[in-house]
């Protein structure tokens, strides 16, 4: 009997206790992000050279960015597509955050609610962050500022 009581009394809680868990806003994770960035996240960042950065930009890249932006950063793949995301080219001549790697870094952290992640608040640190920012400029974008520039 006891046992019964207690089961019923279990059922009954979890009845009773409707919970359902209601992930953030995204405007509320971006804003979260928007304040908690600040340039001096980046300024203690130090490379032993830029194939170091290069090279962890490109790992960060391919594991965090490559999935809706493309292995070239065109932004037409196949994931982004089958979830209805418009993912924009990075490599597109008129992509305005090009010119600037803190820009670009800026962006990387606080994401933005049409889609993008807040990688800054989400799990990437600050070095993945000016890594794969750098990576994005000076390799895919080497038009733009090339390799060694945008400091």
């Amino acid at each position: 009997m006891r046992a019964w009581a207690a089961a019923a009394l279990t059922v009954l809680g979890l009845v009773a206790c409707k919970h359902e868990f209601e992930p953030p806003d995204r405007a509320e994770r971006v804003a979260e992000a928007a304040d908690r960035i600040t340039p001096m996240l980046f300024d203690s960042i130090a490379w032993e050279s830029e194939e170091q950065r290069l090279l962890e930009g490109n790992e960060t890249y391919a594991a965090k960015c490559r999935r809706c932006h493309g292995t070239l950063g065109e932004g037409t793949t196949e994931y982004a597509q089958r979830r209805g995301l418009e993912v924009p080219s990075l490599v597109e001549p008129g992509w305005h955050w090009a010119d600037s790697l803190a820009a670009v870094r800026d962006l990387v952290f606080t994401g933005h609610e049409a889609g993008m992640p807040t990688w800054g608040v989400a799990g990437i640190t600050a070095r993945e962050i000016d890594a794969s920012s750098y990576y994005l400029i000076a390799q895919l974008r080497p038009d733009v500022l090339g390799v060694g520039g945008g400091g």
